[in-house]
């Protein structure tokens, strides 16, 4: 049985991700998204589930910046999880004054709490379910949390289902060690994070590599490389997979840009959404393409 380790405590969307990204696997609870990261590194764990971004309050900079510390590892599997909250208080109704968690979850139902509970103060912890722990130690009258937090600790359901925005979701990422990738599907995606050569047009050749081979991004952030002010680490999501040859010519144009270019994964999506490849930027004709330069090469053609 291998030990993945996941963004807890106990009780959290990234536990939920877990089950569905590693099910029948013991699941070990880190108090850090870099934490958990850090365990796959040493050891401790074969793989982590981390999340990645939210439909609403977008990328996660705790797994970016940990994409990019220390040794690499890649993603290998994602899952894609509806961000419906519960709220939960202690037994016995007393009055709800304070309601916490985490800073992304209390965004995404200020609507909700300004209507159902506008006395209360909100306050931010480290976790949706560090908010539940403080509503058991009395510290908190009320948390949101995921559903799966009544699972784990004894509180009492006030609401299920909350939420200002009914589609709103949130990307998960199994992540390891690097070795073998999962297979390509037709519907991949591929990750690099990016250290370019602060000048002008730097941004702009990094999307033509893209764009002169038909690649669709996906999603593209940016983050401090912490050395210089100014200085960027550039994170791009886009369609395909490694093993085609279309992806990784524009991977071998990517590292020329570069100063580091830092492979992140290629992996199943989770919304099974397959490549768009525009005509002329199949893969065949990548490989025709080199079959034909090699033979210039020889000197085989006449």
């Amino acid at each position: 049985m291998s030990r993945i380790a996941y963004f807890g405590p106990q009780g959290t969307f990234t536990e939920q991700a877990a089950r569905v990204l590693a099910a029948g696997e013991e699941l070990v609870p880190v108090e850090t998204i870099r934490l958990a990261m850090a365990a796959v590194r040493k050891g401790e764990v074969d793989a982590a589930c981390v999340p990645i971004e939210n439909s609403v309050e977008g990328v996660v900079p705790g797994t970016l910046d940990g994409f990019s510390e220390a040794t690499p590892l890649v993603a290998v599997a994602e899952a894609i999880l509806p961000v419906h909250f519960s709220v939960l208080t202690r037994r016995g109704g007393a009055p709800i004054r304070t309601v916490a968690s985490h800073p992304h979850a209390l965004a995404q139902v200020r609507d909700w709490l300004a209507a159902n509970l506008p006395d209360a103060h909100p306050v931010a912890s480290s976790s949706t379910s560090a908010a539940a722990v403080g509503v058991l130690d009395g510290d908190f009258d009320a948390a949101i949390c995921a559903p799966v937090a009544i699972e784990h600790y004894d509180l009492e359901v006030l609401a299920t289902e909350v939420a200002d925005v009914t589609d709103a979701a949130t990307r998960f990422l199994l992540v390891r060690e690097p070795g073998e990738l999962p297979a390509p599907t037709g519907a991949d995606r591929t990750s690099v994070v990016a250290a370019a050569v602060n000048r002008t047009g730097t941004l702009a050749e990094l999307l033509t590599a893209l764009a002169d081979r038909g690649i669709n991004l996906t999603r593209l952030d940016a983050r401090p490389t912490r050395n210089n002010f100014g200085e960027y680490r550039f994170f791009m999501d886009f369609e395909g997979h490694v093993a085609e040859p279309r992806i990784l010519d524009a991977l071998t144009a990517l590292r020329r840009h570069c100063r580091n270019l830092r492979f992140l994964g290629s992996h199943p999506r989770a919304d099974g959404i397959r490549s768009t490849i525009e005509p002329g930027f199949g893969n065949n004709e990548f490989v025709e393409a080199a079959t034909w330069a090699e033979a210039v090469r020889k000197g085989e053609l006449a």
